[in-house]
């Protein structure tokens, strides 16, 4: 039973933990371009990276394995020329992805809040014809 317990929490520390800390790594970054101004920001910050990197970081790396399969083939083989195990490889490749998509979750994220910030009292379908204009607008531009 002991055995059991101790294999599923080190498989969630697996599961949940590269994303956790690709998130903490994406907000040091972030911290380096830009100070948070208090407490609350850093943690929120801090927060909404972890959250980007969990949940948009794997699908990003599903998609750069699908879309270049032979980089993740090319470190599975550079690791096992460094007497690593092959899944060592693959975070190689994964766990970079996964910080590059906790990267911009604060500026998206303030991004969507002053938006809606200068949209204070309008109703849902008012919500909507503003995003419907913001989106013509941007592909009249391309």
């Amino acid at each position: 039973m002991a055995l059991e317990t101790t294999a599923a929490g080190g498989a969630l520390i697996k599961l949940f933990g590269v994303p956790v800390l690709a998130g903490a790594a994406a907000t040091s970054l972030g911290f380096m371009f830009m100070w948070p101004r208090s407490t609350k920001e850093a943690f929120i910050r801090f927060c909404s990276s972890i959250i980007i990197s969990t949940f948009l970081g794997p699908v990003l790396v599903a998609a750069v394995l699908s879309w270049w399969p032979s980089l993740f083939d090319s470190a599975k083989t550079v690791a096992g020329l460094y007497g690593g195990d092959p899944a060592t490889g693959f975070l190689f490749i994964a766990a970079p992805v996964m910080v590059a998509a906790g990267l911009p979750a604060w500026w998206v994220l303030g991004a969507c809040v002053r938006w809606f910030d200068k949209r204070r009292g309008k109703d849902i379908g008012e919500l909507a014809a503003d995003a419907a204009a913001a989106v013509k607008d941007v592909r009249g531009m391309l």
